[in-house]
């Protein structure tokens, strides 16, 4: 996909080196050219320093050809007026904002815009929402920091050892479910076929774990 980003807060940049990782084309819009020092020095995408719901930085940013648009500024004003110039004049399709009144962000989801509160897992839910993934945290900590996520594997991890999928991924095997019976894996534990593999991750890797465990292990790409 390719996506727009306007705000490069600490969720605008965890998104924006999530989706890049993930080898999506991203362009981040942000008034404030020292704000992309918060991006990873790995991030391949573009910068483009202006006001997100400004047309001509819109369009400079690639909006015309962008799959998603994500409102993660700092202002509800701001991300609003931006998510619906993306929606109904460049008809981008994958729109959502980031809302901090709760009232509000209800008017904006009857609109057809879906909004994200500020809660700890901003990260997850926004890559979520931009690549039409269903809520994929099980459960998770009171506190919101830590998440229980099943991954749906590709055939590819099959014989590999989980230790491999914890290094790629990031995250910690939990239990896997195996001919209908949970298991405690091992240091030697291997992927089998029709396993069910659910892995503990910190808020705001989770998606991007699940993607990972999606595509071929690293070296089969």
């Amino acid at each position: 996909m390719y996506v727009v980003i306007m705000g490069c807060g600490r969720v605008g940049a965890s998104l924006a080196d999530a989706l890049s990782r993930l080898d999506h084309e991203v362009a981040i819009i942000d008034r404030d050219p020292e704000a992309f020092r918060r991006l990873d020095p790995a991030f391949g995408g573009r910068t483009v320093v202006g006001m997100g719901f400004d047309r001509d930085i819109l369009v400079e940013a690639g909006i015309e050809r962008a799959d998603a648009f994500a409102a993660i500024s700092s202002g509800d004003n701001s991300n609003i007026i931006s998510a619906r110039v993306a929606r109904e004049t460049f008809g981008v399709q994958r729109v959502v904002a980031r809302i901090y009144d709760a009232k509000r962000a209800a008017v904006y989801e009857r609109l057809g815009i879906p909004t994200v509160a500020t809660v700890p897992w901003s990260t997850d839910r926004f890559l979520g929402s931009l690549t039409q993934d269903s809520e994929l945290a099980k459960w998770r900590d009171p506190s919101g920091t830590v998440a229980v996520t099943a991954l749906a594997l590709h055939e590819g991890w099959v014989g590999r050892p989980l230790t491999e999928l914890e290094r790629t991924t990031g995250a910690r095997v939990a239990f896997v479910i195996r001919f209908g019976e949970g298991i405690l894996p091992g240091p030697r534990t291997v992927v089998q076929a029709d396993d069910q593999v659910y892995v503990a991750a910190v808020s705001g890797t989770v998606a991007e774990a699940v993607a990972l465990a999606a595509a071929p292990p690293p070296e089969d790409q």
